[in-house]
Order: structure tokens, then sequence, then C-alpha cells
């Protein structure tokens, strides 16, 4: 009888297996919604105190309000959290008229600013997704069903300055298909109506919107930026974020090939340019932006912000936390990875590291995509062969900044964020941007991925361009300027076999009979910051080409072809 009821049991459940499977693949396909405010991912933050040492936080948007408690704790920070992804790290500034400190949500760190209010309470603005407000409110889903039964959901916005969600799996619970934006950490529940999809957004537990869908024949990879600005080759804004502003004719530049360059964008000849900008002599002379691009929204750097950590390493080499580029990497790999050391990983020192030149095979297990889709980055790098003696050649790959930051972070007594924060980002006055972290979602990730306005790119060029100084301030040391800028090595495995620095590439442009010397900054997609000590200048362009080889090197022939003509005597 037994047997006889478990019989009855399974088939029963592959009966209800059956038709749950047959119903969600009626749902596989594009769907498209509205959602209901451009302000809806925009979250208003304001902090009161409660009690002694405890603090209310309000997170609210056009929708919902949500309420959680923030500790004030030994080392004067204030902290709470959501639920395990979404954690405040804030603090008081020393005259306590403003909170800043950090969101960290998904694999980002959002630093934020809370101002002081005539009430008494703080009060600021957290952008989930970077831009300050929606251009478009369509969004979209697609629903895929994978080899194994399981399903697939993507969300896609139509607001294309956003650079999208990274959701790596679904599941199904009763008649929703559930997945998570690692990136952000906003979770996402689709439930499957007759003939529609209910989209849940949600921050934590909590419902912070839900956008009603319908099928769409669009095609998802089509989606195009939107949004447009007004270009012109007039003397840029000033924006009180220290940048002092000029006429282009003021430090001799010329306008013909600037303007033929808006003009190339707008036809989509340049496709993807998203901003050009450029210092001249210590002065922003020429701002431009593109597809709904604006000073407010900090940028994907990709891997232009390898360079920021090398600024990092140079700045704790200075502080004495850090002896020098001679330090071998294994003094501050953790007990549990020192049996990967062999005798030739044991000679990697900061230096090959700094120079891309570790010996690691970054074509195999320390390449990129390895490591990353791995479960722990560090045992997956480590565990890497060598494929030649630590400097004796140059490979470009992340595992070796990667490795720099899990180095530095060792050796702080504080979270390596705040060191970066009190470091460069403040005595820079960068308060908009956004650190990616590694794997473990705690420790800023040194490969890349930051967020930067395309104003505080180029305040970083020019910090490098004026020997480590901001507005007369030592931030970096001249020596390490000159160090980061020195030729060390020849990339063998990138088309051009640039020479490259302390995380920083060489390159030459001709114009006409003359060749123009650059150290850069540079990202996938087209990011770059180029600094130009011979002509006194600095060059931002931020891109979206991320999925285009063809148009790797965009950011180089809009130098060569427009900004160079306008500004080389």
């Amino acid at each position: 009888m037994f047997k006889n009821l478990m019989t009855i049991i399974l088939l029963f459940v592959s009966i209800l297996t059956g038709c749950s499977q047959q119903v969600t693949n009626t749902y596989e396909g594009n769907w498209e919604g509205k959602l209901a405010n451009a302000n809806t991912l925009n979250f208003n933050l304001v902090i009161k105190e409660s009690s002694a040492n405890s603090y209310e936080l309000t997170i609210k948007n056009p929708e919902t309000t949500i309420k959680e408690k923030l500790v004030l704790t030994s080392d004067k920070r204030l902290k709470g959290s959501i639920d395990d992804d979404i954690h405040f790290d804030l603090s008081f500034t020393q005259d306590k008229t403003a909170i800043t400190g950090y969101v960290k949500s998904g694999i980002l760190m959002y630093h934020v600013t809370l101002q002081k209010t005539n009430g008494g309470t703080y009060s600021g603005v957290w952008n989930i997704f970077m831009v300050d407000n929606l251009q478009s409110q369509t969004m979209y889903l697609g629903v895929e069903s994978n080899e194994d039964n399981s399903f697939a959901t993507y969300p896609f916005f139509g607001d294309q300055r956003f650079t999208g969600t990274w959701v790596n799996s679904s599941k199904k619970e009763g008649d929703a298909l559930v997945s998570r934006d690692y990136k952000t950490g906003l979770r996402f529940n689709a439930k499957l109506l007759e003939d529609t999809i209910a989209l849940e957004i949600l921050l934590g537990k909590q419902v912070v919107t839900v956008v009603n869908l319908k099928r769409s024949d669009i095609d998802l990879s089509s989606i195009q930026p939107s949004g447009l600005n007004s270009q012109s080759i007039n003397k840029p804004v000033i924006l009180n974020d220290g940048w002092a502003t000029a006429n282009t004719a003021d430090v001799g530049v010329r306008t013909a090939s600037l303007s033929k360059l808006i003009d190339e964008v707008n036809k989509k000849a340049l496709p993807n340019t998203h901003s050009v900008l450029i210092a001249k002599e210590g002065k922003l002379v020429f701002e431009t932006y593109f597809d709904g691009h604006n000073p407010n929204i900090s940028h994907d750097q990709r891997s232009a912000s390898k360079s920021i950590s090398s600024a990092m390493i140079g700045i704790a080499i200075e502080d004495k936390i850090l002896t020098g580029v001679d330090q071998k990497l294994y003094d501050f790999i953790p007990q549990d990875f020192q049996y990967t050391k062999d005798p030739l990983k044991a000679k990697i020192n900061f230096e090959d590291l700094l120079t891309m030149s570790s010996g690691l095979d970054v074509d195999g297990a320390a390449s990129e995509n390895n490591y990353q889709s791995s479960d722990n980055w560090l045992k997956t790098t480590l565990e890497a062969k060598m494929v030649q003696e630590p400097g004796a050649g140059a490979n470009y790959g992340s595992a070796n900044p990667y490795l720099l930051g899990v180095s530095l972070d060792q050796k702080l007594a504080s979270p390596l964020e705040l060191y970066m924060e009190e470091k460069l980002f403040a005595p820079l006055g960068i308060t908009n941007y956004i650190i990616q972290t590694e794997n473990t979602a705690t420790t800023p990730y040194f490969g890349g991925g930051m967020y930067l306005t395309p104003r505080d790119m180029l305040k970083f060029g020019q910090l490098y361009l004026d020997q480590g100084k901001w507005k007369g301030k030592q931030i970096i040391s001249e020596s390490w300027v000159a160090a980061s800028f020195k030729k060390y090595r020849r990339l063998q495995d990138v088309k051009d076999k640039n020479e490259y620095g302390y995380l920083w590439w060489h390159k030459n442009y001709n114009i006409g009979d003359k060749k123009i010397a650059s150290i850069e900054a540079r990202g996938a997609g087209g990011q770059y910051i180029c600094v130009i000590p011979e002509l006194k200048a600095v060059v931002v362009i931020t891109s979206g080409n991320y999925r285009s080889r063809k148009l790797l090197q965009q950011p180089e022939n809009i130098i060569e072809q427009y900004v160079l003509p306008a500004i080389v005597e």
C-alpha cells in the first residue's frame, strides 16, 4: 500500500511539475511596461536622532517609505542594514554639518552625502541606478528557458545611461520568477498572471514599485540610448566643484575641429560617445555630453580605475603603510592561501603587479573571466600557473591590480574604502562616486569598475599633470607620479604593444609631422583619461561601446583627429 501511495504522489508531483513547466514556457519572450515615476529608483535618505547613540533612517521614493535603525558605534560610525545585501556605513563630518559614507548594496559601494537641514535632520539622495533621474520610464523583461528546465529573467531599462543589471539566475517560487541583481542589490519578483507579468522591484524585502508588463516584440539588443543635450564650444559653467573654467580662445584652443567633433557624434559617426572634456593650463575649457549624459552622472570607468588603484599604492608607500614596490606579494597573502606559493611566485613583488609583469597566466586561471566567475577569486588567481619569470615581460590582466588591492587591505587598520576617501577622494573634492567590490562584497576591487563623473576623471588626470598636486595641496608624491609615468615594459598581448607604467598606458599620437606623447588611464568601452604634459592638457572621454571590439580605439581616433588639432600649436 505504501508503495502504491508513493507512486500516486510521485505521479501527482510529476503532473504538477509538468503543468508548471508548460505554464512557465508560455511566458518565454520579451515583456514591456513603464515605471510609474522617473524618480522611482532615486531614494531620498533622511537621518534623525531617535535616542542616545541611535538614529532613524528613512528611505523614501515616490511610492514607498522604509524605516531602519542606525547605531552610533564606538568608532563614531553610523551603521545599519536592511538585509544581508544592503548596509549603511556613515559618519558625521567634523563640523557636524553633514553625514557622509557608503551605502553598500550588491557589489557596489555608493558614496553619499546628507546635508544638515534647518530641522536638525540630515538629508541626501541615493541614486541606485547612477543617473539623476530616468529619461525613459520604459522597462523590459526578457524571459528565457534553460536546458535544465530552469528559467532566466533579464531586466532591461529604456534609459541606457544606466549600464544594466547583472542578473545571473532566476528561480521559480510559486507563481513568480525570483531573481537578484548582484550588481546593485535590487531584487525582482516577476509574478506570472493570466496575460501579464507584474514585476515587483524590491529593496531588501520591501517592494519599492510594481511594473505591469505586457508582451513585446522588441529586440532587446536593439535598444538605443535616448536623451539629448545642447552641445556647444562655449565656456563651461562653474559648478562649485573646484574647476576654474575659461573660453577656449583664452588658452589658445581652436574650435573648428571641436565643432566638427560634436557634429560627427550627433550624426552617429562616432557611436556611443558620452562625453568629451578638455582641461588646458589648469582650466576646464571644453565640456560636452551626448545621449542624455551630464555632469551629475557618474560613469562606469571599467579598467580606467586601475590608475586610481596605482595612486592608492603610492599614497600607502608615502604613508609608510607599505615600504616600497619591492615588497613581495606573498608577505601579504593570508595563511589559508600560502600553499599556492612556489619558488617563482615567491619572487612576485608590487612592481611586477603594477607593470602587469607578475608572470601569472593571464589567459588561464588568472584571466578576468575565469577568476571572476569562480566562488573564490583569490584562490583561483593564486592557483594560476606561472608562464614566465616575474618581471620578464608584460601581459595585460586585471588579476595583477586585484592582488594589489588584496595586499593593501591586509595592512590597513580601517576599511580600504575609508582610506581611499580620506587620502584621495575627499582632498580632490570628489563626492559623487561608486566603488565596485571584489567577490567578498566587502573590499574595493582594484582591477577596475569604479564610477566617477567626467569632471572628476579630469581632476584625477590634472592631479598627475601637476605632479601630484590639486589646488596647491600635495596629494600624491611627485616621486610617485614620476615613477608611475616611467616606461617599464611593452604589453605583449595588445595590438599596439604599448609601453606601460604603473597601471598607466603610453601612447604617441601623430599630428602632421609632430609626435605628441600621452599617458593614459584606459577602460573597456572607451573610458580614457589622457595626460599630455607637452601641451599642459588633460582630455577625458567616456563611451558606451562595451560590446564592440571594432570601436575599441574610437577614443584614440577622437583625440588624434579632433582634439589634438584644436590644441597643438
